[in-house]
Formats: C-alpha cells, structure tokens, sequence
C-alpha cells in the first residue's frame, strides 16, 4: 500500500529524465541530518546576525568586549558549532548532488539539469546575501557545486581520497598562511614594519565593523542594502578561500560516501557506533585547548584568526564525521518521534528555513525594526536561537501536512524544470 504522498508522487511521468525526486525517493537520514544542520547553522550565525562578522570570531568585538559568560559560550561553540554544521551541510550538498544525478542519469539525463540547479542557487544567494544576511552560504555551496560537478562521474574511491586529501591539504595551507601573523603579533620587535602594517589592517577591519554598526542601528532597510552593495561586496570574493579550502572538497568526500552507503543505518550498528563516538570524542578533545589558547591570551587578534580558521579544521573534520554517522544511526528512531519528526520536517525545508531564519532574525536585530543590534551578549543570545529553533520545528512539519514541498524548494524546483508543479497535496 502506498502512502498519500506516494500516491501523488507517482503522478509525474516516471519516464521523465527531468523531474523531481519524489517523497518515496527520499532518504530519512539525509532529511534527519539536514535538520540538525539548519537549527545548528543559526546558533552558530546568532552573533553574526547581531553584530559584525568581525565579533563571529573575535569576542572583543562586542560592545564593552567579552564578559566571562561570552567567553564560555565562545569556547562551547568554537569547539561544538563553529564550522562543524556548516561542514555537515557540505558533506550532504554533495550527497545529495550524488543521489540526484544517479536518478537524472537512470532516466537519461544530463548533468546540465544539476548546472541550471546551482546557477539558480547563485541568484538565490546573491539575492540573500545582498537583502537578508551577509553571512550567506548558498552562493558559496552554489560555486563549490559548480567547480566539483565534473567529479560526479568519478569512482567512488577516487572521490573519497581526492575529497580527504584536498581537504587536508587546504587545512594545512590555511594553518600555514595564518601563522606568519600570529607569529608576529607574538613578537612584534621582530619584525616592526609588518607589525605596523598588520595593525593598520586589523584597524581598519574594526573601523569597518563600526561603520556595519552604525547603518544596522540607524539606517534604514534601503540604507542597509546600499551600504552592503557599496562596502561589503568583497566579501564575496572571500568566500572563494573557502570554496577552494573546505567546501568543495567536503562535498566531493560527501559523493563517495553517500556511494558507499555512509548515510544508511547499517545492520551492525556497532562498528558504526564506536568509530563515530571515538571521531567525535577525539575531535573535541583536540578542539579544546585551541580554545583555551585563545581564552587564557586574551584573544590577542591575529592568533585568535589563527585558532579559528587554521589547525582548529583538523578536529574539525573528525567533529563532523562523529556527529554524521551518529545521527545516521539515530534517524530511523527519532523518525517515529515527536521531535525527530518535526527536525526531519524542518531538514525537508532546510532552504526554506535557512533563508526565513534570516528573514526572522532581521527583524529582530535590524534598527528599523526591532532594534536589538550591536546591544547584546552571547548569553542573551540564546533564548533567540530558541525561538528560531521553535519556529522552524513548528512551521515546518505544519506546512509539509499541506504542501509537498517547502516555498523556495518548491520555486527553485519550478525554475529549475522550467514548469510550475503542483505544492498542494
């Protein structure tokens, strides 16, 4: 017997090479995991949204700089959230490219469906970046999709040693990069000239995050978007480090192990369940006094940089590893569960939420409205990342009762396709 949904999937013509996947195609622990990446995505962009980019990694950003409290809550994101969802998010944009493709290709399909997929995913990111956040990942994913898309047709294996060994490799040219400066800033007797010159830079990213704070709190909405038009459009060209360094070699370690059954509950869960735990553990384990380092410094600017963005994607990777083949385990379980229900809803629609999240929370935060930016700490923080979290878990299994298909799933599907589909049920 075939369940509702199935029911309506099966409507489409099944010998269409483009059409989209259907509700009974779809995999439990991919939607579980992706759930769990967009309610950890806001706890780890709450300081961005309320602040400059600028206070994201570096505590003394925040007015008045950093209480004890912003301290603790930095350690436990540092070592727990930063990077760690953003990296998950990675690993299943790359399974989930893997898994389409495998079903355009059995109906005869081309990868040029996947290349309109990703171009439509750029606009939808300029678009977020540029009107809602500046913290925007989906043009970021959207270039690393672009650049890995001819490694879909590679072996498995050779997918799963280029991704570990290109990600490694950006890791350790990363750690290399950012430990000149920090060298430096240690012993600045050394080297006066770039000591100064170091230092001019660093001022000027504070003079810039001054002038983010200004507009945000005064400006208005019109005003926001030209200042990010004007003086943030650079940041874009940043996110290509990235892209090179984490997130298109995650994505093609997310192809092979999809291929090789990574997100399916094996039988003999053991195996599984001991090798996560340990990459978790050890993960943090190895996280934690890269944190410490930075706390008992007192945060000194450029080794701070160092710390967040260099060795720290070590036990980065091991974290998000750890955390994937736990919740793979978890999803079939917490599928029957109030909760676990609601958190596969919500990774259903994790475009939708992760773009209405950030619709949320200007509102909150944005000095037209709610005003609440530049004002607080880490700790007050918190409850919001609450109401986003409630708000997320609560419309999204409510909307998929009566849609197919979350909003901008359902546009980007339509665009995509180049037809309009039905999202009622």
């Amino acid at each position: 017997m075939t369940s509702p949904e199935q029911s309506l999937d099966m409507s489409e013509d099944d010998t269409l090479p483009e059409r989209p996947v259907r509700g009974a195609e779809r995999l439990v622990s991919l939607d579980f995991i992706r759930g769990v990446a967009v309610l950890g995505i806001l706890f780890a962009n709450i300081t961005a949204f309320a602040h400059p980019m600028l206070a994201y990694s570096w505590p003394d950003a925040l007015p008045g700089g950093a209480t004890l409290a912003d301290d603790a809550i930095w350690l436990f994101q540092f070592v727990f959230i930063d990077g760690k969802f953003r990296a998950l998010f990675s690993l299943l944009f790359g399974a989930g490219m893997m898994l389409f493709m495998e079903r355009v290709w059995a109906r005869g399909g081309s990868r040029w469906l996947q290349a309109r997929r990703l171009f439509l995913l750029m606009l939808f990111g300029l678009a977020h970046f540029y009107l809602l956040f500046v913290g925007d990942i989906l043009f970021l994913y959207s270039i690393a999709g672009l650049l890995v898309l001819p490694m879909l047709c590679w072996s498995a294996e050779r997918q799963f040693w280029s991704g570990l060994v290109w990600y490694l490799l950006g890791a350790l040219i990363l750690t290399g990069l950012l430990a000149m400066p920090a060298v430096i800033e240690a012993h600045p007797a050394a080297a006066p000239d770039q000591w100064q010159t170091m230092m001019a830079g660093w001022q000027d990213r504070i003079d810039e995050a001054a002038r983010e704070t200004s507009v945000m709190q005064q400006g208005s909405y019109g005003d926001i978007v030209a200042f990010r038009f004007a003086e943030q459009s650079g940041q874009l060209a940043e996110l290509l480090i990235v892209v090179l360094f984490e997130t298109a070699p995650l994505m093609v370690l997310g192809m092979a192990l999809y291929r090789r059954g990574f997100f399916m509950a094996p039988l003999d869960s053991s195996q599984r369940l001991l090798w996560s735990v340990v990459a978790l553990i050890g993960g943090v384990l190895l996280s934690l006094p890269l944190g410490l380092w930075a706390i008992e410094t007192g945060f000194p600017p450029f080794l701070t940089q160092f710390l967040f963005n260099g060795p720290s994607a070590f036990p980065r990777l091991a974290v998000s590893l750890g955390m994937a083949g736990l919740l793979t385990l978890w999803a079939p379980v917490c599928a029957r569960s109030w909760l676990g229900s609601r958190v596969i809803a919500a990774g259903r629609m994790a475009f939708s939420n992760y773009v209405g999240t950030s619709a949320l929370m200007l509102l909150i935060f944005q000095g037209w409205a709610g005003g609440l930016y530049g004002d607080l700490h880490r700790m007050a923080l918190l409850p919001i990342v609450l109401l986003g979290w409630i708000a997320m878990l609560g419309w999204s299994k409510s909307w998929l009762t009566t849609f197919r298909y979350g909003p901008l799933e359902w546009l980007w599907r339509c665009l995509a396709y180049g037809k309009a589909f039905n999202i009622k049920r």
